[in-house]
């Protein structure tokens, strides 16, 4: 059962949209939550899922929005299966190529490993249990493999039960984890006589069957580090490591079709007289059958999960929402910016792998490994609440049921909106800056570009100020930590680009700066200028200055908005003698990075030479880099080769975040 763990009870503006939404839920596919920035619209989503008892799936725009409402189901579903699936990649670079110059691209990616374990954590308990939350971003309607092959490639083990150790090998590879000496991270296992040792792809926990011979006597859980015996169990059931996998009879078949498809296509080319495109295709498949059949698994194994599935040629892929059960619920969170993109991913997936086919890259079934389209994802879900503080015209054409929230329980009302020049904004910015800091506020500042967040996060720190940055190229984890580290006061002012919009639980920031307001386009749009406003809304001190030579009309817009909420607060507040206060909310790690053990001393000299250099700014960074270089160098001559690695990994590192 959902129950919700809370220090503070809803309001009532929270109690009667929730009412509204759970009564609306029986005659609406679809209904809107419009609640203004700071009104307590993920308790009213918390509510909401608490009253129906549904396994539900919470999508949102961005890995760094996702990550905030992670923690926040996790505090108030401490005792339920909270989970977070976002794409598993720091860096992507998709396969790809360009007829007009004859570039091939391979594809190239940085996996992030503690993403990839939060993401078989979530179909592993979609599977296992019904009290699931996850949220995700639109890596949700991207093929992940089909649910059922999943559910039916695990490893059950009971006390008593006799097993060959040699079949539980063969099981666990065909499960896609590695056999090592020892296990040391996940998704490996070990076999030392009796004993194997699991260490788990998706709990972060390791497993240990003890044989009397081939009777198993024990089932352990241990810690994977400390190896400290947490639990012992009856029985265990081990799911896979990857969710593209399958039994060894059905690869069998699989490879039949491939072969077929291939020796269909090689005609093609043969009577388009296409010979390179032939050899190319040829060359390609026959490598990827071979390594299906010798190991179960082959690179880009996801582009023939059609003919893994069985699939109809331009039948749906599986998805996250194929794991969840029939009835399940859907909150789509700040849907004017998530159902965009919910619509938009399939057509340039598609252009990009059709051009792959017709040059012989891939086979045409690869065009079936794809995410859904907005009308297959629809089909999926039965009920769907959009929630946002803008709601754009597809939410509101397709919901019967709005309803608004715009009283906060605090009482705070929207911030002031201030319009100054942009003549010497710089100067006044830093000015502003440093009356917030002295009362141990923050500052955000959003900006067109990512090179002038970055260039101005270099002039700010060169005049003493403690300053970040904040764009896309910042890999998913540090993201996280970089808002954690604002909070907490490790720095005073974050620059950022797009991601300081939609969501972010701010309550120290006193002050937002918009840079060229007045610019149209997408980022200074009237949605985007009315999210921008509301960081600033949980601070008592809220204030939003504009800088522009113009007023233009979404600037118009978001302002008069504005005042028309602030009017209905302050109302509201005069009328029931509400005081308002700042948001007080509990600093907290919602994703947690492992670190590896560093030697004492190399650490020591590490963190001696990171703070001779400003590694915020991309010219002191690369000084630091060719020092670490050199020392690297100076390590390996000295045949010291574990120093040499320390900072092998530290210039990584580096290099990764300039």
């Amino acid at each position: 059962m959902f129950k919700i763990v809370s220090d503070f009870n809803a309001s009532h503006a929270q109690q009667q949209a929730a009412t509204c939404l759970i009564e609306g839920i029986k005659d609406n596919k679809y209904q809107i939550l419009h609640g203004v920035t700071g009104s307590g619209k993920t308790f009213t989503m918390a509510m909401i899922i608490e009253a129906l008892q549904l396994p539900t799936l919470v999508v949102t725009h961005n890995k760094t929005l996702a990550a905030q409402l992670y923690g926040e189901f996790k505090t108030f579903f401490p005792k339920n299966a909270v989970e977070y699936f976002v794409s598993y990649y720091d860096y992507y670079q998709p396969e790809a190529y360009i007829p007009a110059r004859d570039l091939y691209i391979e594809k190239d990616a940085s996996i992030n490993a503690e993403i990839e374990r939060l993401r078989l954590s979530a179909t592993t308990h979609l599977i296992e249990r019904k009290d699931v939350i996850t949220v995700a971003t639109v890596s949700c309607i991207y093929g992940i493999g089909n649910p059922e092959n999943f559910a039916r490639m695990v490893l059950s083990v009971k006390i008593g039960d006799r097993y060959d150790i040699d079949r539980i090998k063969k099981r666990l590879v065909a499960m896609q984890y590695e056999r090592h000496t020892s296990v040391e991270v996940p998704a490996t296992f070990s076999v030392r006589g009796g004993v194997v040792d699991v260490y788990s792809a998706y709990d972060a926990l390791l497993y240990r069957i003890l044989f009397d011979w081939d009777e198993i006597k024990s089932i352990q859980i241990l810690h994977p580090v400390t190896r400290q015996e947490l639990n012992v169990v009856d029985e265990l059931v081990i799911y896979p490591a990857k969710h593209f996998v399958m039994e060894q009879e059905r690869i069998k078949a699989a490879v039949t079709r491939i072969k077929d498809e291939l020796k269909s296509r090689l005609h093609y080319f043969d009577v388009q007289n296409k010979i390179v495109e032939r050899q190319r295709l040829y060359s390609r498949a026959m490598y990827d059958i071979a390594l299906l059949e010798e190991m179960g698994f082959c690179p880009g194994i996801e582009n023939y999960s059609r003919i893994f599935d069985g699939r109809q040629e331009g039948q749906a892929p599986h998805v996250l929402l194929d794991y969840y059960p029939d009835e399940f619920l859907v909150l789509i969170d700040e849907s004017h910016a998530t159902l965009p993109q919910l619509r938009g991913m399939y057509n340039g997936d598609r252009a990009r792998k059709q051009t792959l086919v017709e040059h012989g890259f891939r086979l045409p079934s690869a065009l079936d490994n794809r995410p859904l389209v907005l009308k297959e994802f629809e089909q999926k879900i039965h009920r769907c609440i959009f929630i946002s503080a803008t709601p754009g015209k597809e939410e509101r054409k397709r919901s019967e049921n709005i309803v608004e929230q715009i009283i906060r329980p605090t009482g705070l009302i929207d911030p002031a909106v201030e319009i100054r020049a942009t003549k010497g904004q710089i100067e006044d910015l830093y000015g502003e800056i440093k009356s917030r800091t002295k009362s141990n506020e923050r500052v955000l500042i959003t900006t067109l570009t990512k090179r002038m967040a970055e260039d101005l996060t270099t002039y700010f720190v060169e005049a003493g100020l403690k300053v970040r940055y904040l764009h896309s190229e910042v890999e998913t984890v540090e993201r996280v930590e970089i808002l954690t580290d604002l909070r907490s006061g490790q720095f005073d002012v974050l620059i950022g680009v797009n991601l300081l919009r939609e969501g972010l639980d701010l309550p120290e920031v006193s002050l937002v700066a918009i840079l060229d307001a007045d610019k149209i386009g997408f980022l200074r749009s009237e949605t985007a200028l009315i999210q921008t406003i509301g960081r600033a809304s949980r601070n008592i001190h809220g204030n939003v200055i504009m800088y522009a030579d113009t007023v233009s009309a979404a600037m118009k817009e978001a302002i008069a908005e504005t005042k028309r909420r602030r009017k209905i607060q302050m109302a509201y507040n005069k009328k029931h003698h509400i005081k308002p206060k700042t948001v007080e909310k509990s600093i907290q790690t919602i994703i947690k990075r492992e670190k590896k053990k560093k030697n004492t001393a190399i650490h020591t000299s590490l963190e001696l030479l990171k703070k001779s250099c400003n590694v915020t700014v991309p010219a002191e960074r690369k000084k630091l880099i060719h020092i670490l270089t050199q020392q690297m160098l100076e390590s390996a001559k000295r045949m010291a080769y574990e120093e040499a690695m320390v900072f092998r990994d530290e210039i990584k590192e580096l290099e990764r975040s300039l």
